[in-house]
This record gives C-alpha cells, sequence and structure tokens, in this order.
C-alpha cells in the first residue's frame, strides 16, 4: 500500500510559499510558510510538517488503540488523542523534531485503569507512526475520562 502528497515551494525559504495537497483530496492547495512553521505560534498561517506528523501520529495511535481495545473485550465509546510535537534549533544548525507527546482521553466502559495504560502503551509502541518516528522520544499520558 502506498500513499502519497506532493508539496510545491516557490520562493526563497523565509519569503517564499507552498501549498500542500494529499491524494485523498483531504487537502488540496493547503498553504504553508515559513512564517507559519516557524513564527506564528497561533497556528493559523496555514499548516506546516509537524502538524501533519501530529496529526497523523494521533489518528494512527487512536486506530491502532481503539483495536486492542477491541480485542480485549472492551471497546472504546470514545478515544481522544492529541499529539503536539516538539521542533526547535539543533546543535550545530538547523531545526529538528525532538518529540511526540500524546495525550489521550478514553471512554472505554468495563475497563480499569491498569489495563487502559497496559493497552495504550502497547498502541503507542505499535502504531506504525510511532515506529515511524523511533528517533525520537514519544510520551504519553493516559486517562479514562
Amino acid at each position: 500500500m502506498k500513499r502519497t502528497a506532493t508539496a510545491v515551494w516557490k520562493g526563497t525559504l523565509t519569503e517564499g510559499s507552498g501549498t500542500l495537497d494529499t491524494q485523498s483530496g483531504a487537502f488540496a492547495g493547503q498553504p504553508y510558510s515559513f512564517k507559519g512553521r516557524f513564527q506564528d505560534e497561533s497556528g493559523t498561517s496555514g499548516t506546516n510538517p509537524e502538524e501533519l506528523i501530529a496529526a497523523a501520529h494521533a489518528g494512527c495511535f487512536a486506530m491502532q488503540l481503539s483495536h486492542l481495545l477491541a480485542e480485549n473485550g472492551t471497546p472504546a465509546t470514545t478515544l481522544d488523542a492529541r499529539a503536539t510535537v516538539h521542533y526547535g534549533p539543533a546543535e550545530g544548525g538547523g531545526f529538528e523534531i525532538t518529540e511526540s507527546a500524546i495525550a489521550l482521553v478514553g471512554d472505554v466502559p468495563g475497563i480499569d485503569e491498569a489495563k487502559f495504560r497496559e493497552l495504550a502503551d502497547k498502541a503507542k509502541a505499535g502504531c506504525p507512526v510511532s515506529k515511524a518516528l523511533g528517533a525520537i522520544k514519544i510520551s504519553l499520558d493516559a486517562k479514562l475520562g
């Protein structure tokens, strides 16, 4: 299975801008820029690669955990997963991603906190995006809601 996305960038790093498109059409002409990536903490200047990694990680993790919970006989009513990708200046110049922190609140009838945490940890380690992010720290704060 393969998935594709396209980035088109025009201009210099700091003055230029680009657009992102995905195979599914979920993003079509989605703008991104230096300002949106490195200067605008509000996140309203368009998307950026780190935001997209965070979305991919949260989505993958929630799907993996949903599967594990169903296999356990305790399917989730709701899993609210938020991934926060940390990035900043790297030693020697440039920037680097250092962590993806997942915060999870789950509504899972019939499960105790210990089993929920065990399965959440297993999902964190086993989801394909977590595996792809193996070079960085991945943390998890999982709670039943």
